[in-house]
Parts: structure tokens; sequence; C-alpha cells
């Protein structure tokens, strides 16, 4: 791949995938999109992308293929019914979407056998917000040449690259993340909860813990939400960390690990989300804990 900045292709323009094109315009880069959902990729469009009527379309006109999607079965059937038709050897795919580490695995080594095109699982934390600020923290899977392309596209979006191994690794690294956030904002909950029923001003809460040692970003993100009870706007939703912990889960099993924290977890979320929240907002889950809406 050339000195020169190369041509991006972004497939998946949701919560995510908008701040992020929208900051890889704002860097200079020529962007490509496409979404499931054509409307969703006008705001980009209008920024400056150029959207294409197909992903054959998209590849074609692109050197680095950008995934931002919701969830394995949404990266196998892009992988398995397009790219790998439309994929050439002198291209990069670098998926921004957190999915089960063995079919990492496999959809790269199928793609590189059938088209030999590289792969970099480069799965994101930071929110919305941390598209948007351009700092999110990306772990990253695969060969040290891949990561140094990925290292050069993806700048305008981190504030830190952590090159984590072999493709999957940096999604293996995600749900170790992802137990410790799941886990995290429903003690939140429960505690926000409490505090409430206790008689405590609950809304000062995130303050009054801000720098000791129970101070977190979810902390600062969702308690102010969960002490106000407001939950719009959407910045994450509920079934991704349902997801996110069901894939600790089964990684577990496979392993044979045990897991009981992020496992109860799982139930617990899966329990919310069976209330109609799973596209909510995860400050939602104080009302699992609290006798009416909070």
């Amino acid at each position: 791949m050339s000195d020169k900045k190369p041509t991006l292709g972004f497939i998946g323009i949701g919560l995510m995938g908008k701040p992020m094109t929208l900051r890889l315009l704002n860097a200079g880069f020529n962007v490509n999109v496409w979404n499931r959902s054509p409307e969703k990729i006008m705001p980009v469009v209008n920024a400056g992308a150029k959207g294409c009527a197909s992903i054959a379309e998209l590849i074609q006109a692109s050197t680095v293929i950008l995934l931002c999607l919701a969830d394995t079965a949404a990266v196998e059937s892009i992988i398995l019914n397009e790219i790998l038709e439309h994929g050439t050897a002198d291209r990069l795919l670098i998926d921004l979407s957190s999915i089960h580490p063995e079919n990492t695995r496999r959809l790269a080594a199928t793609l590189y056998e059938k088209c030999g095109m590289g792969w970099v699982d480069a799965p994101v934390s930071g929110g919305v917000a941390g598209a948007e600020q351009g700092i999110l923290a990306v772990m990253a899977g695969g060969s040290m040449k891949n990561i140094a392309v990925a290292r050069v596209v993806l700048a305008p979006l981190y504030k830190q690259l952590t090159h984590m191994g072999d493709v999957g690794s940096g999604q293996v690294t995600k749900i170790c993340n992802q137990m410790i956030v799941g886990c995290n904002v429903l003690v939140i909950a429960e505690m926000m909860a409490l505090a409430k029923l206790a008689g405590v001003d609950a809304e000062k809460i995130p303050e009054a813990l801000s720098g000791g040692f129970a101070d977190s970003k979810p902390l600062q993100i969702v308690g102010p939400e969960m002490a106000a009870g407001t939950f719009e706007p959407v910045k994450w939703r509920v079934k991704t960390l349902l997801k996110d912990l069901n894939m600790a889960v089964d990684l577990s099993v496979k392993q044979g690990n045990a897991v009981p924290l992020s496992g109860l977890a799982a139930q617990l979320m899966q329990l919310h989300g069976s209330h109609g929240y799973l596209e909510q907002d995860p400050a939602t889950l104080i009302k699992l804990f609290t006798k009416t809406d909070a």
C-alpha cells in the first residue's frame, strides 16, 4: 500500500459509524459509504462522503474497507455474500464491529484464502462521545504490516490503539472490556436505586465519588442519567452489552473457565431487555432495581 492516503470504504453508518465517518472526512480521507438503510448515509454524504449503490461498487472504489456493524451475523453476511466475491489482494479489511473471536478468525482465514485480502479486527471502546471526539480506545488484532496501515487509517478516531496479537485477539480484548463495563453499569444501577430509596441526593453521587476508587467513566456518564431518569438520546444500547456479555460466557465455556459475575450480568441484562429495553440506553437499567420508573 502506497504512502498516499488510501481511499476508504465504510460499511455501517449507525450510532458509531456516523461520527467515525465524519472524523475521517475531516481528516482528509476520501470515504465511500454504504448502509443497509440508505437514508442513514445522508448526513455523511452531505459532509463529503460518496454514497454507493452497492457493496460491490464500494469495494471497487476503495482500498481499505471498514465495517462497523451490529453483530457477528451482520459481519458474516457482508463478508460471505459480498466481500468474498469482490475483494482483492491489494485491499485490506478493518472490522470495527464487536463480534465473536472464533468467527473473526474463520472469516479472516476464508477471506485471505479466497481473495488474498488481509484483516484487522479493531473493536473500539469509548462510545459515541469517544467517536465524536476522536479519543476511542482501539484493541487490534492482525499482522504487523496490516496493523501499521490501521494505525494510519484510524488515527482520527483514537487516543490509543494497542496491537494485541494475531487476528481475533482484538475481539477477545473487547470482550474483556465489556465484561468490566457490563458488570460496572449494573452495579451502578443497583447502587443508584439504593441511594434514592435511602434518601440520598443521587444526582450528587457521581460528583461525590469522582476521583475515588469507585469512580469510572460509566459512573460519570450513566450515573447522572439514572439519577435524573433521563434516558434519551440513546448513546449505546442494552442489546449491545447483552451481546458482548453472552460472548464472554461463550468464550469462557470454550476456554474451560468460569465467569460467574459476567454470567449473572448477562442474565440480568437479558431480563431487562425482555421488558422492552433492548433498544434503549443502559441507563434504563436502574429500572430493574426500582419499584416504579426511575
